[in-house]
């Protein structure tokens, strides 16, 4: 892959989780997105949301992989289905890059513990939680994408994890509110430990308004920069999310964190404008982000 394939503008897909929901997808406990790769009767709303995204100008797909860490479906009774889901997803995608050529596959490694909110375990357990994951995906995807992280550490593992797969990834990080990772650490810091497979560095699942107040060092890295904006009311809430989703009644993340009704895709191209003139090359979407909006988005190429 070429490592300056982010140096000009390029879209990117929406949120697959929230899509799949608002597209009739049934939640099951609280595996999100895995449900429509666990439940062989949504693979074809999987590949039609996939199909989508990229006929509104998505040029980048993410595999359907955030909930098919170990730690999500050990807490739905379903870790005997790991290696299944996540092959699974790759070869969905992979399906549908046989229509599309020239679209790229994005590895999604998500956080392997708790979603926003900094993995405190051992490094070595972070990083084989990573490996096995990727292992799976490899032979699917064109890069990695580091999925909505909240620490340096995780990042530094991620990295690790990933080596024996000669495979650039992309840098997804997260901030809830202000201008620190959950972890209590500034985006800078991650300079100290990406090399030069590195293709570009996002804020991922945040807001326009937390994007906009993170710009000026997120630009500063000197790499390609972008976003994967949500429409998310707030992704930290108290006591926390993790707690609160755990006990959702419904299985959609917006029981907990809310929905925002003026992300509008009007409204969110006019925000991404000012971003892309800003200097962002790397534009697209996270929960809450619809084909609709990713077609706003790829017409400000």
């Amino acid at each position: 892959m070429d490592l300056n394939f982010f140096k000009q503008t390029r879209i990117l897909d929406g949120g697959m989780g929230q899509e799949l929901l608002a597209r009739g997808m049934k939640p099951k406990g609280t595996l999100w997105s895995a449900n429509a790769l666990l439940d062989e009767n949504y693979h074809q709303l999987l590949s039609d949301t996939h199909r989508d995204f990229i006929k509104s100008g998505a040029e980048v797909i993410v595999t359907t992989t955030f909930t098919t860490r170990r730690k999500r479906l050990r807490d739905n009774n379903v870790e005997e289905k790991f290696e299944y889901l996540n092959i699974k997803a790759g070869q969905i995608a992979s399906n549908i890059k046989k229509e599309f050529p020239n679209v790229l596959i994005a590895g999604g490694l998500p956080p392997q513990n708790l979603t926003y909110e900094a993995d405190d375990r051992s490094d070595d357990e972070i990083i084989d939680n990573f490996n096995e994951q990727a292992k799976l995906l490899d032979p699917y995807i064109d890069f990695f994408y580091f999925d909505v992280w909240s620490s340096i550490k995780e990042f530094k593992c991620g990295i690790k994890a990933i080596e024996e797969f000669n495979k650039p990834y992309l840098i997804g990080i997260h901030i809830s509110e202000g201008t620190n990772l959950p972890s209590g650490e500034k985006i800078s810091e991650i300079k100290n430990i990406i090399n030069n497979q590195a293709l570009g560095v996002m804020l991922s699942c945040v807001s326009p308004e937390n994007y906009e107040k993170n710009l000026i060092e997120v630009k500063s890295l000197g790499l390609p920069f972008g976003f994967k904006l949500n429409g998310f009311i707030t992704t930290k809430p108290s006591p926390s999310y993790t707690e609160n989703y755990l006990k959702s009644k419904t299985g959609n993340p917006i029981e907990v964190l809310g929905r925002r009704e003026d992300l509008t895709p009007v409204n969110m191209a006019r925000i991404v404008k000012k971003f892309k003139d800003a200097g962002a090359t790397i534009l697209g979407g996270c929960c809450e982000t619809r084909p609709s909006h990713i077609e706003a988005m790829a017409k400000l190429k």
